[in-house]
């Protein structure tokens, strides 16, 4: 490759946003491969190909295909990438090729679309908004369309939907929901699938408390960050059936490593240790406390944010194992206002995190709030804050957070299946 290739790959971050299903169930990822500078137009052919070199590297190097598990992953495709010979490099069965709103509907697109169906790929009509005739070849081929809720209001959105009804197969996705109510409109009008990140906004309810297990959950966290006896955090444990029934599957699990079965919470809290306990009790935060199901889209990206963070901080700093530590904690904590419902003020009360975390959650700010924006750009897909963050933390490079990314969710992936 040459080094103005090479440079240019380097600029591009590989950012991820979840698709979920019916019942909100993570069902793909939309892999966004995004330039770290601002578009022009002399760069448009340089930024393809090292886009183009970028989605072939994710997949053959750093392991993404593994890295997504059971989930599909959405990709873009202008016209140039959808022509391109590229696409046959990647694995049928676990891409959906996304025709860009903006691709012209010619002879040679159709039959390229058809070409690629055949070989087994799934199709995909990006940002959708009013049906036009020059749509109906592409409809006619396509699997699912993407609605771009933004620009239609709900008479526009009824039609819309209406329109592409005529084609019973198609599957529709609502794409930028930004609330639950759109996100319910959505469901009502016959929808699949929904991709946005209103269900990671917390919404804040004045004058509401942690309920008994989150209480117990964050008194035991308090408990381990204070290096309690054994007999203490069993003591809370011994209270709470479903947060145990919880914990013992999470440590039975493939993801922890362990090449025996813990039989008892005091067996569990002993072959641990403390710095995995901290962790799977962060992670527990995210499931269902009564013992039930625990993949959700928020465990997976908490767990997500939290091992990107974490293997981060060790590019960043190598040995400084309390600074991956908090790291992590920072990641997983980004998001429990929005599973409790509470303010940070309120969750934090009475547990002793150390200063770096409490502002980096409270503020963004610091070194850790700056690694939990540049997590944020990544998962926004904002190649420019992305590269801006990137700059202002030493020993970092888009290579080495594109590699962290796929190990990140390989990680979060292995949490979902143990817990399926």
């Amino acid at each position: 490759m040459a080094d103005s290739d090479k440079a240019a790959s380097e600029e591009i971050f590989i950012g991820r946003q979840p698709i979920l299903g019916r019942n909100q169930e993570l069902f793909a990822y939309e892999l966004l491969f995004r330039s770290g500078r601002q578009k022009n137009s002399a760069d448009v052919q340089d930024d393809l190909a090292a886009t183009a070199s970028v989605i072939l590297h994710a997949f053959a190097d750093l392991g993404v295909e593994q890295a997504l598990g059971p989930y599909k992953g959405f990709i873009n495709c202008d016209t140039t990438l959808l022509l391109s010979d590229l696409l046959e490099a990647l694995p049928a069965d676990k891409i959906v090729l996304e025709v860009l709103e903006d691709v012209e509907v010619t002879p040679e697109i159709v039959e390229r679309c058809k070409a690629l169906k055949a070989h087994g790929y799934t199709l995909a009509l990006d940002d959708f908004v009013n049906y036009a005739d020059k749509f109906k070849p592409l409809l006619d081929l396509v699997e699912i369309v993407k609605v771009d809720l933004p620009p239609l209001d709900a008479a526009g959105l009824i039609a819309t939907t209406n329109e592409l009804k005529k084609w019973p197969l198609l599957k529709l996705l609502a794409e930028k929901v930004d609330s639950r109510e759109q996100a319910d409109t959505c469901m009502q009008l016959g929808y699949t699938y929904f991709q946005g990140y209103y269900f990671a906004k917390p919404a804040i309810i004045a004058g509401k408390k942690l309920g008994h297990s989150q209480l117990s959950l964050m008194r035991l966290l308090g408990l381990v960050l204070e290096d309690a006896e054994t007999n203490q955090l069993e003591g809370v444990l011994k209270a709470e059936p479903g947060l145990t029934m919880n914990l013992m599957r999470l440590t039975n699990s493939a993801a922890t490593g362990l090449r025996t079965r813990v039989t008892s919470i005091r067996h569990a809290l002993t072959i641990l240790g403390r710095r995995q306990l901290q962790r799977w009790l962060q992670l527990l935060l995210y499931t269902n406390p009564a013992g039930g199901q625990a993949v959700s889209p928020l465990l997976q990206l908490a767990a997500s944010r939290g091992r990107l963070m974490e293997l981060l901080a060790g590019k960043m700093k190598p040995g400084r194992v309390e600074f991956e530590d908090h790291a992590f904690m920072t990641g997983i904590m980004s998001l429990m206002p929005t599973l409790m419902g509470v303010s940070f003020e309120e969750i934090l009360r009475g547990i002793d995190l150390s200063l770096p975390v409490r502002e980096a959650l409270e503020a963004r700010s610091g070194e850790l709030g700056l690694m939990l924006r540049l997590t944020e750009a990544l998962e926004a897909g904002d190649g420019p804050a992305c590269a801006d963050l990137t700059t202002q933390l030493a020993g970092l490079d888009a290579t080495a957070i594109n590699l962290s990314v796929a190990q990140a969710l390989a990680w979060a992936n292995n949490i979902g299946k143990e817990n399926a």
